[in-house]
């Protein structure tokens, strides 16, 4: 390959795109200010679960195509540039905080080369990449900005990257098109479709997706609402909607809500944007979105008070899951621990197991308790509660677990176990959704 990248921030998304660029012949240089992260990443091995991330990963270092360091005066020999950092949500608001973007981009320019891209892949509010680029030129005026927003599904990050449903690219000029356009050759030629847009059309992409699929996770909460309230079963509902193409099966499932580093943090911080636009009152029904989501981590909570008693204290319970979702060990604003954490408050004694995300639970909620296997977990607890739809949830046999529990109450709180199954155990079973 006759390019050579860097990539500028080495966490979930930027170690990703760096091992599989690597993978597909590039010459790949990781910048990170963390040297920890910087050594461990070196050494071949992951600070995170990603399924098949880290083997890949080793075998790029070891190929000696890829390589990671915290100078930045790594990327002069570079031609191509990713900027990967993170984009948190401020601390005194909803809006997003582009301390790191702006910071990474400052922190590169004075070694750009001539003909230089820089290429954003980070969530960002709307504009950003057009101040960026104008501030750019002003230090290294022989470079240019684009934006290409990523659209990784945590547990599928590889795949997304090498074969994903499509490429977006913001750009302002044809140069840098046709320069992404050989970036990317590999994966364009397996037919993967190719959009252009401008820079504020690219940065809107990612945030307009997110919020369509937070606005279908919410409304199918909703519906569960609705459903407990008149008797019927969401997950019937949800099967009979789906089979409209209009409306599709997907994030159809009703349950606790969604989590995680992106969803909450990107509409709200799309809310925010729209409000300095002046247009608040498109976005409005965000608000009400967000509110669903966090409603339903509550309504766990009031099944658990209507199983147990109204004062919670003193009553083992056992958690199952603490990532947001399956396949990792995130658990960045989780529904799953945000539930764990409201039950011990109220005085329960919670026991939390979790496939990969037990340590960085522990980190984030040191007071509860974590068990290494899920017999440990559920055994003496009067109520266990399913809150990540890991596979070795659905793959328990109730019948060995029914001995070990001092009663038999389950509440799926992701409608993702077999209620027959459980109920023929001779188990009590609660789901959102279904009042049966």
């Amino acid at each position: 390959m006759d390019l050579t990248l860097s990539v500028v921030g080495c966490g979930y998304l930027g170690a990703t795109h760096a091992a599989c660029m690597s993978s597909l012949g590039y010459t790949v240089v990781g910048v990170d200010t963390d040297p920890e992260k910087v050594a461990q990443l070196q050494s071949g091995s992951l600070p995170f679960y990603e399924p098949g991330l880290e083997t890949l990963l080793a075998q790029e270092v070891k190929s000696g195509r890829l390589s990671f360091t915290t100078d930045f005066a790594a990327v002069a020999k570079t031609d191509v540039h990713f900027v990967c950092v993170g984009t948190p949500q401020s601390k005194d608001g909803l809006a997003a905080d582009l301390t790191y973007v702006k910071s990474a981009v400052a922190a590169i320019a004075p070694y750009l080369k001539k003909g230089s891209l820089v290429v954003g892949k980070s969530t960002v509010p709307v504009g950003t990449a057009q101040s960026l680029r104008g501030e750019l030129v002003k230090i290294a005026p022989q470079s240019d900005l684009a934006w290409n927003p990523e659209f990784l599904r945590e547990g599928f990050a590889i795949k997304d990257t090498l074969t994903p449903n499509r490429l977006v690219v913001g750009v302002a000029n044809d140069l840098a098109e046709e320069t992404l356009k050989k970036v990317y050759k590999p994966i364009l030629d397996l037919g993967t479709p190719w959009i252009r847009a401008d820079l504020p059309t690219s940065e809107l992409v990612k945030v307009a997706a997110n919020s369509f699929l937070a606005t279908k996770i919410s409304f199918i909460n909703a519906m569960a609402e609705v459903c407990e309230a008149a008797g019927g079963d969401v997950t019937v509902l949800a099967q009979a909607i789906g089979y409209d193409p209009r409306i599709g099966n997907k994030f159809l499932q009703a349950g606790i809500g969604f989590g995680g580093g992106c969803l909450p943090k990107d509409i709200r911080a799309f809310m925010a944007r729209a409000e300095e636009l002046g247009a608040k009152q498109a976005l409005e029904f965000l608000r009400e979105i967000d509110a669903i989501n966090l409603r339903a981590r509550l309504r766990v909570i009031d099944v658990v008070r209507d199983e147990l008693s109204k004062e919670l204290t003193g009553y083992k319970i056992a958690v199952l899951g603490a990532t947001f979702k399956p396949d990792s060990d995130d658990v960045r604003d989780s529904p799953a621990l945000d539930i764990a954490a409201q039950l011990n408050a109220a005085g329960s004694h919670v026991v939390v197991h979790d496939p990969k995300g037990i340590e960085p639970a522990r980190k984030r909620f040191p007071n509860l308790e974590y068990a290494e296997s899920i017999n440990d977990a559920v055994k003496g607890s009067d109520l266990v509660l399913h809150l990540t739809e890991w596979k070795e949830y659905r793959q328990i046999d109730p019948n060995e677990i029914a001995a070990l529990v001092k009663n038999k109450v389950i509440i799926d709180g992701r409608n993702m176990l077999d209620r027959d199954l459980w109920r023929k155990a001779g188990w009590k079973f609660r789901a959102l959704g279904r009042t049966d």
